[in-house]
């Protein structure tokens, strides 16, 4: 499954960017979505995921309230709303997927070793 980022960019304190990840046209509304992000000097963490239904989603604690994940099937795209941006959110925001089953509406994982498939990442940066 290829993926591709976009609209990352440099934002203030505060303010609000919202990422798209772009799938194939094929299969993609087979595929259970993640986002991860990966600060200079850091692990990749988790930040949220989506079943391939759209039914079920999961956050990083530090993210709840301020991130929304959500998709939409009919244009291959899952996003990432970011509200409240912080200097620690700073980093590059990868999209990962995997194909699941037809059957497994309600599943996300929040594993990075759960996924297949990786964008090339779009970079975030929060100034103060």
């Amino acid at each position: 499954v290829q993926l591709a980022e976009s609209g990352g960019g440099s934002v203030q304190a505060g303010g609000s960017l919202r990422l798209s990840c772009e799938g194939p046209r094929s299969s993609f509304d087979r595929v259970a979505t993640g986002w991860f992000r990966q600060a200079p000097g850091e692990e990749r963490e988790f930040v949220a995921a989506i079943s391939w239904s759209g039914e079920s989603t999961a956050y990083a604690d530090s993210m709840k309230g301020r991130f929304a994940i959500s998709r939409d099937n009919a244009k291959n795209t899952v996003y990432l709303q970011m509200n409240s941006l912080k200097p620690e959110d700073t980093a590059v925001y990868y999209c990962a997927g995997r194909i699941v089953g037809v059957y497994q509406t309600n599943i996300s994982y929040n594993t990075s070793s759960s996924y297949a498939s990786w964008g090339q990442g779009t970079q975030v940066t929060v100034s103060s």
